[in-house]
């Protein structure tokens, strides 16, 4: 069999980039057995470039980033393209028209998991910027999920971990102690499931032992290059 080389935006974090190598290679070892591991190109940016565009709201020059490192991805034999972290599927739609070959979008597959679950009010744990920016909850209204989030000191909680902590590679009891009081907290709430919408929280919380069913974006997002890898069930999305 023609294995399908996946082509990964990664380095923001590095941390989480790394999580994702080990989990496409697993995946690819279970499903084949033996020595068998991924064909994978990695193009791991400078994230404090990226962090810097964020925190200006240069989106656009964001896209313009990313686009051009999906391209030279595509050039050098990708057959699909991840970004790496939830946050900047905002420019997502820019970074795919840039491409001919699909990039697999960590929204869509994040809520076909949830639907297979019935879950229709899942809690989102992201960053600032996806939670409340918009381009998450929109996505996800398309396909009949309605997420909640956190009150704004539970955001600035979340966003905190995230880039203070776990993007610096620091996993603290307290902050895991803090997160899980949130979904507790949403629970109460009517919250039904729990999205792990930062590909970093995986880090810090296991998403087999929440008090909501979780949903870890990033394995969810590195099972389904590896099935567009072996059989290419995924087919390339419109932007």
């Amino acid at each position: 069999m023609v294995m399908r080389k996946i082509g990964l935006i990664g380095g923001m974090s590095f941390e989480s980039s790394a999580v994702y190598y080990r989990m496409v290679n697993e995946a690819v070892r279970d499903h084949l057995g033996g020595l068998h591991s991924a064909e994978v190109l990695l193009h791991s940016v400078d994230f404090q470039s990226i962090v810097d565009l964020q925190k200006a709201g240069r989106w656009e020059d964001a896209a313009k980033r990313l686009a051009d490192v999906a391209q030279s991805l595509e050039a050098a034999g990708a057959d699909c393209v991840l970004i790496c972290t939830n946050t900047m599927h905002l420019i997502a739609d820019q970074v795919q028209a840039a491409i001919d070959i699909p990039l697999i979008n960590i929204i869509d597959e994040t809520a076909a998991r949830l639907k297979a679950a019935s879950s229709r009010r899942p809690l989102l744990l992201a960053t600032r910027y996806t939670m409340e920016h918009g381009f998450y909850a929109e996505r996800m209204r398309s396909h009949g999920i309605d997420i909640l989030v956190p009150d704004a000191d539970g955001r600035t909680l979340v966003h905190d971990v995230i880039f203070d902590e776990l993007c610096a590679g620091k996993v603290l009891r307290s902050s895991r102690r803090a997160l899980i009081e949130l979904i507790d907290k949403a629970e109460a709430e009517g919250a039904d499931a729990v999205i792990l919408g930062c590909t970093e929280i995986c880090l810090t919380l296991d998403p087999r032992a929440l008090p909501l069913p979780g949903f870890d974006s990033t394995a969810i997002h590195a099972e389904a290059a590896v099935e567009f890898a072996l059989d290419g069930a995924c087919l390339k999305r419109a932007a």
